[in-house]
């Protein structure tokens, strides 16, 4: 039996057709990736003033002059790096202001991590400052044990720490450090 030519040619084809079939492997993530540092973000936006409404109510308004999509980690965040801006709105249309000079949210865990000059004002005009706080969205709970100043009424008190749900009607200062009543 001979092997003519032609079916050396035909095997060959066939042996390379076959080793680059089987050597192909699913890497559309790596070819999405490519030109992304992981250390950059993939996403930048400027100018924020995003509203979020629910049954046609706006419920939030969000203004930052920058935000940084970090959605390309292991671990997924967004970061406002130049601070941010919040207006929460009750079912009264009444507001609470939140103001913070940097922010990051967790995508994966729903933590928000808020620092410098933290400031909560809400409607009822009792007044949080802290340095930093967290803010637990899946339990709509602010916390934080750095130094905080809470005005609630006459009372303006100092501590280390501070726990609350986001309504503020069982806020509590941590290690209370001083309390000064003012007389109207």
């Amino acid at each position: 039996m001979t092997i003519t030519h032609k079916h050396k040619i035909l095997n060959i084809v066939t042996v390379i057709t076959v080793t680059i079939f089987f050597s192909c492997k699913d890497n559309f993530k790596e070819v999405q990736q490519i030109g992304i540092s992981e250390n950059e973000p993939i996403g930048v936006a400027e100018n924020i003033n995003l509203k979020y409404t629910d049954s046609g109510k706006v419920k939030a308004v969000l203004i930052s002059p920058k935000m940084l999509d970090y959605s390309n980690r292991d671990f997924p965040f967004s970061e406002f790096p130049e601070g941010i801006v919040l207006d929460l709105f009750d079912d009264e249309n009444k507001s609470s202001v939140i103001i913070a000079d940097y922010a990051i949210i967790y995508n994966e865990t729903d933590l928000i991590d808020l620092q410098g000059n933290v400031k909560i004002t809400t409607q009822k005009k009792d007044t949080l400052y802290a340095e930093q706080l967290f803010y637990d969205q899946k339990k709509e709970w602010l916390f934080t044990n750095k130094p905080v100043k809470f005005r609630t009424g006459l009372d303006l008190i100092h501590g280390n720490g501070f726990d609350s749900n986001t309504k503020f009607t069982n806020a509590e200062v941590l290690e209370v450090t001083g309390l000064i009543t003012i007389d109207e």
